[in-house]
């Protein structure tokens, strides 16, 4: 089976690939292993607007079949909506909502403009892997047990990672969990 490409978002808020969180940890990791590895700033990162995030992964990251997506927080979020008409071979999402939360920023990112469908985000992934905090000080812990009800996910809820980001422990500059889940899925 051929390598997949691994394509790596990060959340909004202007969250950048080389220096925040674990983002080039896991880049650099998949690297040394012999993965390509996409890992960049996204347009409008701070906003992450779907209608800019989502053809910037078609047609830039160009996601397809043979690829993986990592995303982290409106990542994860752009990456189900991938998937509502895209085909990949897997996902891992982390720190991830189903509804805008009430939060006026991230109602206008479009992401929750329409209703979630899905039984074809489950039928466009090979797989799906979900990483959760039950200490996330952005994301009740609902919104995550949800998205694995809808998906059957393979769920990890973990206790002390917050929203997995450095600033909220220190452990999140590493992400080893993600490597194992590349590892048994490729």
């Amino acid at each position: 089976m051929t390598k997949p490409k691994i394509i790596i978002i990060p959340g909004n808020g202007g969250s950048h690939i080389t220096t925040d969180h674990w983002y080039a940890w896991v880049r650099d990791e998949l690297r040394g292993r012999g993965y390509e590895v996409i890992a960049q700033d996204m347009p409008d990162p701070v906003a992450a607007h779907a209608n800019i995030w989502l053809p910037h992964i078609e047609n830039t990251f160009k996601a397809d079949a043979n690829a993986i997506i990592i995303g982290h927080s409106s990542g994860g979020v752009a990456a189900l909506r991938y998937l509502e008409t895209h085909k990949l071979r897997g996902v891992i999402i982390i720190g991830v909502m189903h509804t805008d939360l009430g939060f006026e920023d991230e109602k206008e990112s479009g992401y929750y403009d329409s209703p979630w469908q899905w039984d074809k985000i489950k039928a466009n992934a090979g797989w799906v892997v979900q990483f959760a905090s039950t200490d996330d000080p952005y994301i009740p812990i609902a919104e995550p047990r949800l998205i694995h009800d809808q998906l059957d996910s393979e769920y990890y809820e973990l206790s002390d990672r917050g929203h997995f980001m450095t600033d909220q422990n220190p452990l999140n500059k590493t992400f080893p969990e993600i490597l194992e889940v590349i590892k048994k899925y490729s």
